[in-house]
């Protein structure tokens, strides 16, 4: 019998193989699998859906924090880059990669958790819908059914909004993985020149994107407010 924590690990561990050779429908099957177990061990130690939905969006909110540090800091960098007035160009590149694949990372960590709490959202909101049929009060089963239809509603409004500060993470990684690489090849002071035309753009795009990491944000908080609430 596996430990919730090895259930864990190997849940964590199956996601990261899409990157190998399984076909997108295996591992959609297996991953689905694990998740199955995965609920069903949490709630034999008395952790149901509802909990694990606000725990994942919490841990959302905090990858999204942490990912707006860590988009200020590239955009910090990028600044100093343009601002360059002698020294060593290699350190220069060094120090922007290193920023970038950084916020590589956060990026990674944003999205891995946005599908997380999807993913137990449409778990519970399943089961939720299921239990229906199992009420022989008519009263209690209209009640129940309103507080699942408002609740969707306003987990949409939550989804909505992750995915579009999801969507703004792309713009502003791929100016910083075009201005790294563009530095990296020419270490110049025409490069400093050219990636100075592009610091207004890459401003406006990280500006857009923590806009909507705070929107998210936000409406997680009342997501989760109105959630422990009914």
């Amino acid at each position: 019998m596996l430990s919730i924590e090895q259930i864990m690990m190997i849940f964590k561990m199956i996601k990261r193989l899409s990157k190998l050779t399984i076909t997108t429908a295996m591992l959609t099957l297996f991953i689905s699998g694990c998740e199955s177990t995965y609920y069903s061990a949490m709630e034999k130690v008395g952790i149901h859906k509802r909990e694990i939905l606000v725990d994942r969006i919490e841990e959302a909110q905090e990858a999204q924090e942490e990912g707006q540090e860590q988009f200020k800091s590239a955009l910090a960098e990028f600044k100093s880059v343009t601002n360059f007035d002698g020294g060593n160009l290699e350190t220069v590149y060094e120090n922007l990669n290193e920023e970038y694949e950084n916020s590589e990372e956060a990026a990674d960590s944003i999205r891995e958790h946005i599908e997380d709490v999807n993913s137990v959202a449409e778990a519970l909101f399943d089961e939720w819908n299921d239990e229906l049929d199992q009420y022989t009060s008519a009263n209690l089963r209209r009640d129940s059914e309103q507080q699942l239809k408002d609740t969707q509603k306003r987990y949409q409004r939550l989804y909505s909004a992750m995915q579009k500060a999801e969507k703004s993470i792309d713009p502003v990684l791929n100016a910083l993985r075009d201005n790294t690489l563009y530095l990296k090849h020419n270490l110049n002071a025409r490069a400093i020149t050219s990636l100075k035309s592009e610091l207004g753009n890459v401003n406006s795009d990280v500006g857009s994107l923590i806009q909507a990491m705070e929107s998210a944000i936000q409406e997680s908080n009342s997501f989760i407010a109105e959630f422990r609430q009914n």
